[in-house]
């Protein structure tokens, strides 16, 4: 008796499913006559060559370009010092390490081991990071 609803059921099941599966592509993905090689040549132009813009590329490319004046010749060695390697700047360091404070702990008098030894109290120093870390060139590396 329980079984009469089950039958009804997966037969609807089935038949959407089937139903689903019978669509054709070209009702679903409507291209309005236009195939992808249409679509290239429209886009690219000049029949899909792409001339036109790889002459309107170097258009721009042409007007970005200029020869160099006087006034850069001479003012390029100024501008590029801070650039170029020296043994004046090497010496310099251009990656100044960050600060790592010293954290001091003390250990209060306390028993260790197996059979119990008494361990006196003391201090030690550790550094607060683990590694040294440098700061980029141009950063600040002043008291913060």
């Amino acid at each position: 008796m329980r079984l009469n609803w089950i039958k009804p059921l997966l037969l609807i099941i089935t038949t959407a499913a089937l139903a689903g599966c019978a669509t054709h592509k070209d009702e679903l993905l409507l291209h309005g006559g236009r195939t992808m090689q249409d679509i290239w040549h429209n886009e690219a132009g000049e029949g899909g060559s792409g001339q036109v813009a790889r002459r309107q590329l170097l258009d721009v490319r042409q007007s970005l370009r200029r020869p160099l004046t006087e006034v850069d010749v001479h003012a390029a060695p100024t501008v590029q010092v801070g650039y170029t390697r020296s043994a004046a700047n090497e010496i310099q360091r251009q990656f100044h390490r960050l600060p790592n404070p010293d954290l001091v702990m003390y250990v209060f008098p306390h028993l260790a081991g197996t059979d119990p030894v008494p361990v006196p109290g003391y201090s030690t120093v550790f550094p607060l990071y683990q590694r040294v870390q440098y700061a980029m060139p141009g950063e600040r590396v002043e008291a913060y």
